[in-house]
């Protein structure tokens, strides 16, 4: 069971990471100072006060940067690869019961995609609202994401597994939206 749990918990978290770089590091760190998260060997380091330091002080740095009208596009250019990083991260330093092998091909296949894919969304959206509203409307769907990414990973840590069954609910209703959007554009397209 304990298996389980720790894929849920790294999943829901990478999932975060997509929306936050910076929230679930310093969630999971204080998970692990308090107890309530057990990290795997070489990751021990997440629950120490100077590593709970630094993500505090970069998660504050990362959500005040996306209020800032220009910043917030640029961000989420570099924000891609560095989510895909973190997914990866988060994800292999909460499987414990695993070899090491398994738990690196399941962090970089689930961990590092399930957060390019949350990434990839939230890029999606923000630029829809940045050419529907002229970026007025980037501020909510910065407080959105910030909001988000806290939830999803307290709930990772507190109820992992509805966590990531909501998670892997809402990509795949994504997944079918998208389908079903493109296969009826290709549809017109092919038919005028």
């Amino acid at each position: 069971m304990e298996f389980v749990l720790s894929i849920c918990i790294g999943i829901s978290l990478s999932a975060a990471c997509g929306f936050r770089i910076f929230v679930p590091l310093m969630v999971m760190s204080i998970a692990s100072l308090s107890g309530h998260l057990t990290l795997s060997s070489g990751f021990v380091w997440i629950g120490t006060y100077p590593a709970l330091i630094c993500f505090a002080v970069a998660t504050i740095a990362e959500i005040c940067a996306y209020y800032i009208p220009w910043l917030d596009n640029l961000l989420d250019l570099i924000a891609t690869p560095s989510a895909i990083v973190a997914g990866i991260i988060v994800t292999a330093s909460c499987v414990t019961t695993m070899s090491p092998f398994l738990r690196w091909t399941l962090a970089i296949i689930a961990g590092g995609g399930i957060a390019g894919m949350v990434q990839a969304l939230t890029t999606l959206v923000r630029g829809a609202s940045t050419a529907t509203t002229g970026g007025a409307a980037n501020p909510v769907v910065s407080t959105a994401e910030a909001g988000g990414s806290l939830v999803l990973s307290s709930l990772g840590i507190v109820f992992p597994v509805i966590a990531a069954l909501f998670v892997m609910s809402a990509i795949i209703f994504t997944i079918k939206k998208l389908h079903k959007k493109f296969t009826r554009k290709k549809t017109r397209l092919a038919h005028p």
